[in-house]
């Protein structure tokens, strides 16, 4: 049978080393893992309620006493609602990749593995979706559904299931043929057996590394709806959110409203790394 057919212990530990020694990829590890922890211990380090505010101390400086980040239009501590708005911005990012993971990815796999017209149905449905650009296909079933965070949670769930749907339908394309799946159905192994021991352990990464790569794209079309009015909702704290009730005092502190804007950019670079660094550090040929 190909050696192929079960990725060996070996493969994973050279993954793992070679993801040690990239100095960037570790870089964004950090980061992420810090800011995850940050976000999780919100209600024990936030210094304030993210809710309540004082008009007296509406649009204070960065660096103003009590308040390090300062405070937001209404006069809430600025930190705080980083820390929770981060909470919410990370939950948009990557639910609904994993829930477009697991659908994508099921359907894709079937649709590679079964080819003829199940895959020609799969496809071509799929295809329907690829006629809008992902950020004005979000927009419009998000303006379709109403603004709330599960219909801008279903909305971004519609957009990432038919691109993983292609990346597993092409993945299982390329594998089914092999030699070690040829082998398996000659040995009587059936459909199920041979796409969960056979063909899932070898379809899964470069589906995985994708996935990773849309969570800062998920991130930022969140922020966007959000940004929109078609996401989350005043009074909760989202840093999309956060930009849009920002924006009318960026003449007046505009380091203020820098900063979720900052976040965004921080979290989705360090995802995006972090999945050029898996994809490499997964590279067979490499």
């Amino acid at each position: 049978m190909d050696e192929r057919a079960a990725p060996e212990v070996g493969y994973w530990r050279g993954v793992g080393r070679r993801v040690l020694s990239d100095p960037m990829t570790m870089a964004c590890i950090v980061v992420l893992a810090l800011m995850f922890i940050a976000l999780i211990a919100a209600p024990l380090i936030a210094p304030y309620s993210p809710y309540q505010g004082s008009m007296a101390q509406r649009l204070k400086p960065i660096g103003t006493v009590n308040h390090l980040l300062g405070n937001d239009e209404l006069g809430r501590d600025m930190l705080t609602r980083l820390l929770y708005g981060g909470r919410l911005s990370w939950f948009l990012g990557i639910t609904p990749v994993v829930i477009a993971l697991f659908i994508g990815g099921m359907l894709g796999i079937i649709a590679g593995f079964a080819g003829g017209r199940l895959n020609m149905l799969i496809m071509r449905t799929t295809d329907v979706f690829y006629a809008f650009p992902s950020v004005l296909l979000a927009v419009a079933i998000s303006g379709a559904l109403g603004p709330g965070l599960t219909n801008a949670m279903l909305s971004l769930c519609l957009v990432f299931i038919p691109q993983i749907i292609r990346v597993a339908e092409s993945t299982a394309t390329s594998v089914r043929n092999l030699d070690y799946i040829e082998s398996a159905r000659a040995s009587g192994a059936g459909a199920f057996t041979i796409v969960r021991v056979h063909l899932l352990p070898n379809v899964m990464a470069p589906i995985l590394v994708y996935a990773t790569s849309l969570i800062s794209v998920s991130m930022i079309l969140a922020s966007g709806l959000s940004f929109l009015g078609l996401g989350t909702r005043p009074p909760e704290a989202e840093w999309g959110l956060m930009l849009n009730t920002l924006r009318t005092a960026i003449y007046t502190q505009p380091l203020l409203t820098m900063l979720p804007g900052l976040c965004i950019f921080v979290t989705s670079a360090c995802f995006n790394m972090l999945s050029d660094g898996l994809r490499s550090a997964m590279d067979v040929k490499a």
